[in-house]
């Protein structure tokens, strides 16, 4: 009788079907951050932004982080909405400078300090 072998492969399929939908939105959160750091962080991330963050800490005053990657509130939906959308002082994003999945992406980035549903 011959031992019974198991591939490796075999042995991670159980592994990656628990843990694969925390490894895609780990790797959504990665891209995400690369989309922020190229469309964003000029105005809206820490150190010497074009304003942004100087114009979102005297709008909330404290009550509101103005670094958007430190927000607790802000809801993947209205972050996708926002970017395509000229607002005052902001233009909107065209899908051919931040296509869909890179918008996704860039919700997860900022929706990821968020709280758990319950």
């Amino acid at each position: 009788m011959r031992p019974c072998r198991i591939s490796a492969a075999a042995l991670l399929v159980p592994i990656l079907a628990f843990n694969g939908p925390a490894l895609a939105a780990d790797a959504a959160i990665d891209q995400g951050r690369e989309v922020f750091q190229k469309w964003c962080a000029m105005c809206h991330g820490s150190g010497n932004g074009m304003g942004a963050t100087k114009i979102l800490q005297e709008k909330y005053q404290g009550a509101l982080p103005a670094l958007l990657e430190e927000r607790t509130n802000l809801e993947p939906e209205f972050i996708k909405v926002f970017i395509r959308r000229w607002n005052p002082g902001m233009p909107a994003f065209r899908r051919s400078e931040i296509s869909d999945p890179d918008a996704d992406a860039l919700a997860a980035y900022l929706a990821r300090n968020n709280p758990a549903a319950d």
